[in-house]
This record gives C-alpha cells, structure tokens and sequence, in this order.
C-alpha cells in the first residue's frame, strides 16, 4: 500500500478540520469512511466485516472507559461552579500579592493548572481569561495568558485523562510513562513560566519577576514530578497545582506581598479535591489495597479484538467517591442532582468524538495504516525523536483535544519507534508532551476562550501571541527527546 494512502485519512482529518472548521466528530467520520476504503480496497471485503465489527467494539469500549473519568470531573466542577468556591479559591489568589504581573501568574499559571488538573476541557481558559480582564488585561492578553498559563499541565489534564488514554492503547505502566512525561516537560516548563510572566508585564522582566516565575515553576514542577512517579497519571498536575500553589502562597505571605484584605475562602472549597488526592495515593501507594480493587476485571475478547477494564481501580471510581463524599461533607448534596444534569449535558458531544476518534484510530491500527506510516517515518532515522512532539501538537491543533491528539497518534508514535529501534514509552511521552503544549494553538480553544471575555473576530491576534512560545516549547522537547533518546 502506498504509503500517501495510508495518511489519507488523517490528512483529511486535518484539512476539514483546520481549514474547514470541522467538529473534531464530523471530521473524524469522514477520515474514518476514508480508512475504511483504503483498507477494504487494499485488502479487498475478506474479513471486512469482522474488523468493522470488533473496531467498534474496541472503540465504544474504550470511549466508556474515558468517559467515566470526564463524567465525574464535570460534575465536580459544576457543584464547585455553583457552591462559589470557586470564585472564591480566584478571589483569594488575586489577594496575595499587589503586583499585578504577579496576580497574574498566580491566575494563569496556578490556578489554570489547578482547573486543568481537576476539569480540563476548555474550564482553565473559560475562569481564568475573565478574571485577568478584571486585573486589568486586555481581552487578548488576558486570552493568551489564560491558553499558556495551564498548557504544560494538559498531559494529565481531568485527572489524567490524555495520559490514561495512551495507557489503554499501549498497555504501558502508568508511573513510568507519567514519570517521563513530567521530565521531559521540566526545562521547557520553566521557560514557559518565564514567558508568562514577560506577557504579564508591560516592562522588561526584572531579576525579582525572574526569580518569582522560576519559583512558581519549580512550585508546580517538584511535586508534580513526585507525584508522577509515586502515583501515575492522575494526580500530576492536579496535585501539583494545590501543593505548588501552597507552597508558593506560603513564599509570598513571608516575602510580604500579600494585600492587607486577603481573601477569605473555607477549607470546605478544597475538600472534593483533597479528598480525590487522598483516595489516589491510597489506591496507589498502599499494594493490599491496590491488588484487592485491582483484582476484579470486567473485560471481553474475540477474535483479536478486546477491551476491559477495573472498576474499583479506575480513577473514575475515585473521582466520583471523592465528589460525593466531598459534597456531604461540605452540605453540598443537594447540588448533585443540577450538576449532574449539567455535566451530561456537556458531556454528549465529548463522547461522540471521542467515539469516532477512537474508531478511527482502532481501525488504522487494525487495518495495517499505522504500520505503514511507521515504516515511511523510520525513514527519518535518528532525527525522528526531533520531530515526534510535532505530531502531537499537529494533532491538538486540529481537534483542540490532547486526548483527541493522543488516540489519534500514539500508535502511530509506537509502531515508528519501534521500527527504529527507540523506546516505546519515550516516543510516547514526546507525544503527550507535544499534545500539551498544542493546546495554546488550537483554534477550537482560542475560539472559546476568546468568547469569554466578549473578543470577536480577533482569534488571529490570540494566535500569533500563543505561536512562538508553542513552537519553542516544542522545539526544546524535540531537543531533549533526542538527547534522551541516544541514552536508552
């Protein structure tokens, strides 16, 4: 098969969908027709049926098993929404210092970390974007602050969700590949800090912004590191986020910069956060308890085909545990109900692209495309780790999801490391790490964020502020990636 048919179909994915303004949905239903004619005409209706069949399955499977950690995530963050703690926890940052670049890293940097962590899905830009126009921001600015502020979390954004789906299609360890992912960010996270700050300040940086940004860099890095390692996908960024974001307003309050008027917020607005923290690591951490919920496995197979998974291990398990106890706790039970009821319906057109996102991924595995490509990008040899994180942030930038980004080429990564003798788990982290950082460039998430602080027709300004830094990051990714790469 040549190899330009076998990138037919995400080729047309990316076309209608960055040139035409697709939904992630119709434009993966038209790359799925797309491979599923290059498949059947390059292997003819034998056994056709029987793939089709068993892709579905694999994919409907899978898009259950992400879905139960998204559902969750919503809910907690519509009960926060309306309970107000979360304006709150956005009053109390603002209050700690009177430096307004300095509020505005705690904004765009912590807490969009902390909303990444614990909602993803546009609720980072969505909050923090308003609240920077309020400190006095332009709309566009505030935007771009908003977009790069929280992207290094986004690999484990919604309680781990891009990282988790890689997991499923790869079978790697968790800890391992959340681990890697989290190292491979560190240095580019840092200038990232940096580059938030300038974007902060009408000036140039002085020696105590830098010191401030660095900070705050190694606040979210150092724990989010910890956290990867000791307890995988799920906690990096979130438990980051509250940890760093402590350990940064416990510096600020001894260097003086707090306001007088701090803000007042009840420890109740951290409970279903803590709590989801807490019943993370003793899942993880403690192995009686971890081989007891791990033990039962809801699974099926058939003829090639399969798909699974471990309900009382699952994070999703976690969340909601941790969202139902937190809300009776907190005497917000009664707001279940409405954020239920507000979260599925945020949650229909999530599910249907990831379905056929799925399905089509599944199906270019399955039908030999992956392989293709693979072999056409070992052509590229040893430069390949260089160019790896691009085809993450290619893949954010069309759908506007690094889960979306990452079931679309995480096998792709895998097979090509594969025929190049590289390591699997690496190429992997190259690629949610690019995924990432692709967020602050991806039309659908500007196009939202923009909507929040009442810009029109200014995207492209959104754009070219979100470009430098993006590619730059990349860049250094593909750098150290390849460094690394020579190591293994």
């Amino acid at each position: 098969m040549p190899t330009a048919l076998a990138a037919l179909p995400i080729v047309v994915v990316v076309l209608t969908m960055a040139l035409l303004h697709w939904r992630a949905a119709l434009a993966g239903a038209v790359g799925l027709c797309v491979a599923l004619a290059v498949i059947l005409g390059g292997n003819g209706l034998s056994g056709g049926a029987v793939m089709v069949a068993g892709v579905a399955a694999e994919a409907a499977s899978s898009t259950l098993t992400i879905l139960w950690i998204i559902l969750p995530a919503l809910v907690i963050y519509e009960v926060q929404s309306q309970s107000g703690a979360l304006e709150r926890i956005r009053l109390a940052l603002t209050r700690l210092s009177d430096d307004r670049a300095v509020q505005a890293l705690l904004i765009a940097w912590f807490f969009g970390l902390f909303m990444e962590g614990a909602a993803g899905f546009g609720a980072p830009v969505a909050l923090a974007a308003p609240l920077l126009v309020g400190l006095g921001f332009t709309p566009v600015r505030a935007v771009t602050l908003a977009l790069l502020g929280h992207a290094a979390g986004v690999s484990f954004g919604a309680v781990g969700t891009p990282a988790l789906a890689q997991i499923g299609l790869l079978g790697l360890p968790g800890s391992q590949l959340a681990a890697l992912t989290m190292m491979v960010h560190a240095l580019p996270l840092c200038v990232l800090s940096l580059w938030v700050m300038r974007l902060a300040t009408d000036v140039p940086l002085t020696r105590r912004h830098v010191g401030i940004a660095l900070l705050a860099a190694l606040c979210f890095l150092l724990p989010a590191l910890l956290l990867a390692g000791l307890a995988g996908p799920e906690l990096p960024t979130l438990g980051g986020a509250l940890a760093g974001g402590a350990i940064f307003a416990v510096v600020m309050r001894s260097l003086h910069l707090k306001r007088i008027d701090e803000g007042k917020w009840r420890l109740s607005d951290l409970a279903p956060y803590l709590l989801i923290v807490a019943l993370v690591l003793l899942t993880r951490l403690l192995p009686p308890v971890q081989v007891a919920l791990s033990s039962l496995w809801l699974g099926w197979e058939w003829l090639g085909y399969s798909g699974g998974f471990a309900p009382f291990y699952h994070p999703g398990t976690m969340l909601a545990a941790g969202l139902v106890a937190g809300a009776l706790l907190t005497g917000r039970g009664a707001l279940l109900g409405p954020a239920l009821g507000a979260a599925l319906r945020r949650l229909a057109p999530v599910a249907l692209a990831l379905l056929v996102m799925l399905a089509l991924a599944r199906l270019m595995v399955h039908g030999g495309l992956i392989a293709q490509l693979a072999g056409a990008a070992s052509q590229a040899g040893a430069l390949w780790p260089l160019l790896s994180p691009f085809i993450g942030m290619l893949g954010t930038f069309v759908s506007g999801s690094a889960t979306a980004s990452n079931i679309l080429f995480t096998d792709f990564q895998a097979a090509t490391a594969r025929a190049l003798d590289l390591p699997v788990v690496l190429m992997a982290a190259a690629q949610g790490v690019g995924a990432a950082i692709g967020n602050a460039i991806a039309p659908h998430n500007i196009i939202a964020g923009a909507a929040t602080v009442g810009l029109s027709g200014r995207d492209g300004e959104v754009l070219a502020r979100t470009l430098i830094p993006v590619l730059t990051y990349t860049t250094f990714v593909g750098i150290i990636v390849f460094i690394a790469s020579r190591q293994f």
